[in-house]
C-alpha cells in the first residue's frame, strides 16, 4: 500500500510485535499523525501519492545522506583521557578491526561482519526501503564515477580522500561530474567503547535520598563527594551510580521524578552544597542575621526528614537554597573565579544562554513555555531577545547556578577517582525531557510536535504506557550531524566515569503516541542506530568512560547483539534472570552474560528485603494496585523467592553468612544473593545502597502518583527509620554485606589489592538469556 511504503521511507512502522509470533497492525490514523509530526502530509490518498513521489525522487536524486558513519580504531580501557580536539587515530588493525577511515566494502562485495550479522538476523532490521544506512562505504560506492570528494576534518585539515581519517565529526562534500554537489556530516568513531578496567563492584544510590548531618533536607553534591571518598577508600568500591542529576522543571509542587526533567544537559542546582560555594563564606559578612536564619531553617528541614517522619520536600529545600544563593550572588567573584566563570560562559555559549533565559522567563510566566505569550515561545524571536535583556540579572543568576553545580559535580568525580575508584561516578541519562521545559523550548526544531514517547501494550501493561516525553525527530538529528545529541553526551561525560542510558533501546526506535490518544494508538519510529552508537562511542572514547545500557524488558531482536558489538554493557537484574525459553527456573550464574552491570534490584523495583519478606505484595495490596486476588500474588511471590533461595542453598551460598546471622535470616539471604552475583561473570556488580541497611520501601512504585511518595523517601533501616550517611558508614549490617563482596574478591584473585578489581571475568558473548519474561516490561 502507498501509505505503508511512504511510512517505511520515513522510518515509521505500520505494525509491531508485542510478543514472539504475534504481529499487530498500527492504525492508519496513528501512522498519518506520526508522518505529520515529521512534516509529511498523508491525510488523504492524493496527499500520500504526492508525498511518496516526492520522497522517492528525493532519495533517488540525492548524492549523500545527511550523516555518514565510519567505524575504526581500538579504544583504550576506561579511565584514560582523550581531550576533544586531539588527533585520534589507530593503526595496526587486524582482520576484525579496521584502521581509521577505512572504507567498508560496497553492498554486494566483501561485507563486514556487522553487515553479515544484520543479514543473518543478528541485528535489528530496518523497515523495507528505509534510508537508514549511514555507512560511508555504501554511500561512496553509490556515487557516480568521477565524483570528487573534499573533507574538512574536525582538526582543521582538508582531505581529498576518506582513507585514514582521524576520529571526529567531519564535513564531507561530494561534487558529481554533472555539477551536482552534496554535503554530509561524517562521523569517524572507534569500533568499540572503552572497556571496564577489570571486574568491579559499587553502590547504587538516589542522591536526594542520602542525607547527612550537613544536608539541607535532601542529599546533595557534598554528600555525594563524601560518599564516593568513603566508599572508595573504606569499602574498596569501584563506582557509585546515581539517579539522573538533570535540571527539574521548577514550580510548586515540583515533579519529583528525575526522569522527566526540564533539561538533560544542565544539572539541577537543588543539589548544590551551599556551604561549599567559596563565596558563601563571605555572605555572612554582609548579612549575618539572614545567613544565621537560613542555616537554622535548613537544620529544621533536615531534622523534619531524619527525626519527624517528613518526606523529602524539594520545593522547601530549593526555597532555602535559592535565598542563600541570592546572597552568594551578591558577593563579588575574585579575579580567578571571575575568569573561570567567563570561560564557562564562553564554552557553553548559546546553549547555556537559552537554558538560563528559559529559567528567567519561567519565573515570570510559569514553567510551561507553551503557555507563554506567543512571541516568547520562539527562543530566536526579537521579543525573546528583548526579554532576555530586560531579565539579564536573572539570566546571569541561573547561568551562575549552572556553573556552580557543574563545578561541584566535577569535584564529586575527582573525589571518587582520588579515592582509588577505577570508574567513579556513573551518571544516568533519562529517556527524554518535559514538554514544557527548557530543552523542549530551546531545541524545538529537534522535537516532534504533538507526540509523546511511551511503550506499546504488552503482557505487563495491556493499555501501554505514555511517558509524557516529546521525542527527538530522527530526520532533524541527521541533518544536524546529531549536534544536540553530541552536545548532551559531551556535557554528561565531563564529570562521569560511566554513563547509564535509560531505555537504551531508544537508540534504535521509540514508540510515538499522538497527543490526546491512548498509548495503544501509537507506532514505532526508527532512529539511525549506527549513527547514534557512533556518536556515543566517539564521546565516550574521548572521555575515557564506560556506557551501560538499561535493556530490561522486551527487547527487539538484534539490539543486544549490536550493543555488545560496540562495547555497551547491559543491565541484568537477578529476579529477571531465568531460563524463559526453557525450564523457567533461575538462571545459574555461569549462564549470565559477562558484559553487564548485575544487581539484585533497582530504583523501580522492591528493595531486596521487601521482596524476600513479601512486603512488596502487601504494599501493592494496601494501595489497591493488584489485579489478582492477594492470595495468588503472595503465593507467586513466595514461589519466586523460594526457587532462588533453593538455588543459593544448592550452591552453598547461604552457609556461613557474614555478621553471625542464621542462614534463614533475611539479612543472610541478602548476603547470599550478592554472593550469587559474584559467581556470575558480570563485569560490574551493583549494590543498592538501601539494601545494605535492610530498607523495605521502594524509591519508586510504577503505576502510582499520589498513592505513594515516589522519589521522596530517605534511605531507611528495616524499621523505616531514616539512616544518615554518617550512620551508614558505621553500620555493622552494611559492613557485613560489603565483606561478602571483599571475600569474593579474595577468593577470585587470591587477595590481590586494588579497590576496583575482582578479576577479569570470562568474556562471554552469549545472548540467549532474557532479562524479563517474554512480553513483560518491568519499567
Amino acid at each position: 500500500m502507498p501509505l505503508s511504503r511512504l511510512a517505511a521511507l520515513h522510518g515509521v512502522a505500520t505494525s509491531f510485535s508485542p510478543s514472539p509470533g504475534r504481529t499487530v497492525a498500527a492504525s492508519d490514523a496513528a501512522v498519518v499523525a506520526v508522518l505529520a509530526a515529521l512534516g509529511v502530509a498523508a491525510a488523504t490518498p492524493d496527499a500520500v501519492r504526492t508525498a511518496l513521489t516526492a520522497r522517492e525522487t528525493e532519495l533517488r536524486e540525492r548524492l549523500l545522506p545527511p550523516t555518514l558513519v565510519s567505524w575504526s580504531g581500538a579504544p583504550t580501557a576506561a579511565g584514560s583521557d582523550h581531550g576533544p580536539g586531539a588527533r585520534e587515530s589507530a593503526s595496526g588493525a587486524d582482520e576484525d578491526e579496521r584502521a581509521p577511515g577505512e572504507i567498508r566494502p560496497a553492498p554486494g562485495e566483501n561485507q563486514s561482519e556487522a553487515d553479515e550479522g544484520a543479514q543473518a538476523g543478528q541485528g535489528p532490521a530496518a523497515p523495507p526501503g528505509f534510508p537508514g544506512d549511514s555507512s560511508l562505504a555504501a554511500a561512496l560506492a553509490a556515487l557516480p564515477a568521477g565524483t570528487r570528494l573534499r573533507i574538512r576534518t574536525e582538526q582543521g585539515e582538508t582531505r581529498a580522500s576518506a582513507e585514514q581519517l582521524p576520529l571526529g565529526v567531519h564535513e564531507l562534500e561530494a561534487t558529481a561530474p554533472d555539477g551536482r554537489t552534496a554535503r554530509a556530516h561524517l562521523v569517524v568513531a572507534p569500533t568499540r567503547l572503552p572497556a571496564a578496567p577489570g571486574r568491579t563492584y559499587g553502590l547504587l544510590v538516589q542522591v536526594y535520598s542520602l542525607l547527612s548531618r550537613r544536608s539541607w533536607g535532601m542529599g546533595d553534591l557534598g554528600d555525594l563527594a563524601e560518599l564516593t571518598a568513603w566508599a572508595g577508600r573504606a569499602l574498596g568500591a569501584g563506582f557509585v551510580q546515581v539517579n539522573p542529576m538533570h535540571a527539574a522543571v521548577p514550580g510548586a509542587p515540583t515533579d519529583p521524578s528525575p526522569y522527566r526533567p526540564s533539561s538533560r544537559r544542565y544539572p539541577d542546582p537543588v543539589y548544590l552544597r551551599v556551604e561549599d560555594v567559596p563565596e558563601f563564606a563571605y555572605a555572612g559578612e554582609r548579612d549575618r542575621d539572614r545567613v544565621r536564619t537560613l542555616l537554622e531553617r535548613a537544620e529544621r528541614q533536615r531534622e523534619s526528614v531524619l527525626s519527624k517522619g517528613a518526606l523529602i520536600d524539594r520545593d522547601a529545600v530549593w526555597e532555602l537554597k535559592r535565598e542563600a544563593l541570592e546572597l552568594v550572588r551578591d558577593v563579588p567573584l575574585g579575579p580567578g573565579r571571575r575568569a573561570a566563570y567567563c570561560d564557562f560562559l564562553a564554552e557553553e555559549g548559546e546553549a547555556l544562554e537559552d537554558h538560563a533565559t528559559w529559567c528567567a522567563l519561567a519565573e515570570v510566566y510559569g514553567s510551561d513555555w507553551q503557555k507563554w505569550p506567543a512571541a516568547l515561545r520562539d527562543p530566536r524571536s526579537a521579543e525573546t531577545a528583548r526579554a532576555r535583556g530586560e531579565l539579564m540579572d536573572r539570566v546571569d543568576f541561573h547561568s551562575r547556578l549552572a556553573w556552580l553545580t557543574d563545578a561541584q559535580l566535577a569535584t564529586a568525580q575527582r573525589s571518587a577517582r582520588d579515592a582509588g575508584m577505577g570508574v567513579g561516578l556513573v551518571h544516568d541519562l533519562a529517556v527524554g525531557v518535559h514538554p514544557g521545559g527548557a530543552d523542549a523550548w530551546a531545541q524545538q526544531e529537534y522535537f516532534a510536535a504533538g507526540m509523546s514517547v511511551g511503550a506499546p501494550p504488552d503482557a505487563f501493561s495491556v493499555q501501554g504506557q505514555d511517558w509524557g516525553l516529546p521525542p527527538w525527530r530522527p530526520d532533524r538529528l541527521a541533518e544536524s550531524g546529531y549536534a544536540p545529541y553530541r552536545r548532551l553526551l559531551r556535557a554528561l561525560f565531563r564529570y562521569a566515569g560511566a554513563l547509564r542510558i535509560d531505555h537504551v533501546m531508544g537508540l534504535f526506535r521509540l514508540w510515538w503516541i499522538p497527543q490526546g490518544r491512548p498509548a495503544t494508538e501509537g507506532t514505532y519510529v526508527r532512529y539511525d542506530a549506527e549513527a547514534m552508537l557512533a556518536i556515543l562511542a566517539l564521546e565516550a572514547y574521548r572521555a575515557g568512560a564506560l556506557v551501560i545500557g538499561e535493556d530490561l524488558g522486551t527487547v527487539e531482536p538484534g539490539v543486544r547483539e549490536k550493543l555488545h558489538e560496540h562495547g555497551v554493557l547491559g543491565t541484568s537484574v537477578l529476579w529477571f534472570e531465568r531460563d524463559w525459553d526453557g525450564t523457567g527456573l533461575p538462571l545459574p550464574p555461569e549462564s549470565w552474560r559477562a558484559d553487564c552491570l548485575a544487581t539484585a534490584t533497582t530504583h523501580d523495583l522492591p528493595p531486596t528485603a521487601s521482596r524476600l519478606t513479601g512486603d512488596h505484595v502487601e504494599l501493592r495490596d494496601r494501595l489497591g494496585l493488584l489485579t489478582r486476588p492477594v492470595e495468588e500474588e503472595r503465593a507467586e511471590a513466595a514461589a519466586d523467592v523460594g526457587e532462588w533461595l533453593a538455588l543459593l542453598a544448592r550452591l552453598g551460598l547461604l552457609q556461613g553468612a557474614a555478621g553471625g546471622q542464621s542462614e534463614d535470616s533475611e539479612e543472610a539471604q541478602i548476603q547470599g544473593l550478592h554472593r550469587f552475583l559474584l559467581r556470575t561473570p558480570a563485569r560490574m556488580i551493583g549494590v543498592w545502597l538501601p539494601d545494605t541497611v535492610g530498607d523495605r520501601r521502594p524509591q519508586n512504585l510504577p503505576g502510582t502518583w499520589d498513592q505513594y511518595p515516589n522519589w521522596r523517601l530517605p534511605v531507611a533501616d528495616a524499621e523505616g527509620r531514616p539512616v544518615t550517611l554518617e550512620e551508614l558508614a558505621a553500620s555493622p549490617r552494611l559492613h557485613a554485606l560489603i565483606d561478602v563482596l571483599r571475600a569474593g574478591r579474595a577468593v577470585e584473585v587470591g587477595g590481590g589489592c586494588g579497590p576496583d578489581v575482582l578479576d577479569s571475568g570470562p568474556d562471554s558473548g552469549g545472548f540467549s538469556p532474557r532479562t524479563a519474561p517474554p512480553g513483560a516490561r518491568p519499567d
